[in-house]
């Protein structure tokens, strides 16, 4: 039986889970003796998931389907999140036969208007792959003027590893980093024959020492929801929580917003920028 991209991606994942965790992790002796191999081995989480080690073996090398009852059982060895759970079970169910996704996206009235009724937060539709589809006058000028970034390039991930002002601007630039390499993760489990996820992680992991490690890490997350702490040279440090909007009509379009806590500097901070943004040029979207 040949192995196909998911079946191979999701091997991968399993294994780094698995170097991941310890046989103390997971309420059991270690004996004290100096192991081979880091972390768990195929055998003890083929004992402790009830399946056979040659059945779970099978699964990393990509050679066979694991269906739902087995992969629940390795997740529940592995200890793995919600987050880690979801995209396990992205790569177990991705096949040839999915649709790809060709067509470009473009973002949703419904987003695109409340995007446009948002006059003092900043905020920015995300699409596939973190791909930035429309953004707001004030997320302009919080963040960077996206208008000035070439659309087939205007990505929320390339933007944080390719702009230096980024790493100025994040005071934690490598927690934001590491959040949205984790997050790209998740993309590119939704679909392996996505060329142009391909392409990006291939340019991000030849330019950049951090994105190359954190990729092959194999961490997923997708928080809906946090805290940034943002160094702007007009606003000065502004602690800013963001949260994620999921556009109905459209699932893979997300709102995220960028607010702060009333009668804290950052919102006096955030009412100062947005006064000064009003006598500054709009940049908007053209992707109306």
């Amino acid at each position: 039986m040949s192995s196909n991209p998911s079946s191979i991606e999701l091997g991968t994942f399993l294994k780094a889970r698995r170097c991941a965790l310890s046989l103390r992790a997971i309420g059991l002796p270690d004996g004290g003796g100096r192991r081979r191999v880091k972390g768990l081995r195929r055998e003890e989480v083929a004992l402790l998931a009830a399946i056979s080690a040659d059945y779970y073996a099978r699964i990393e090398q990509g050679r066979i389907q694991a269906s739902t009852s087995v992969l629940n059982r390795i997740a529940r060895v592995l200890q793995l999140d919600n987050d880690q759970r979801e995209h396990m079970y992205e790569l177990a169910d991705k096949g040839a036969t999915r649709p790809r996704r060709c067509v470009p996206q473009k973002v949703h009235p419904q987003l695109r208007r409340l995007l446009d009724d948002l006059v003092n937060t900043p905020a920015i539709v995300l699409g596939r792959r973190t791909d930035i589809l429309a953004w707001n006058h004030m997320a302009t000028v919080l963040i960077t003027d996206f208008a000035k970034i070439p659309e087939k390039r205007r990505n929320y991930v390339r933007l944080i590893f390719t702009d230096p002002a980024m790493r100025t601007l994040y005071a934690n630039w490598q927690h934001v980093g590491h959040s949205s390499v984790a997050q790209l993760r998740v993309e590119a489990a939704r679909d392996s024959m996505d060329a142009r996820m391909s392409s990006l992680v291939g340019e991000l992991s030849i330019h950049d020492e951090d994105f190359r490690e954190w990729w092959s890490a194999d961490h997923v997350a997708v928080p809906s929801a946090g805290t940034k702490v943002l160094r702007h040279p007009i606003a000065g440090e502004l602690t800013l929580h963001w949260d994620t909007l999921t556009c109905p009509a459209d699932p893979d379009q997300r709102l995220v917003t960028l607010t702060a806590e009333p009668g804290t500097p950052a919102h006096d901070g955030l009412r100062f920028l947005a006064s000064w943004a009003a006598d500054q040029p709009s940049s908007a979207t053209p992707n109306r």
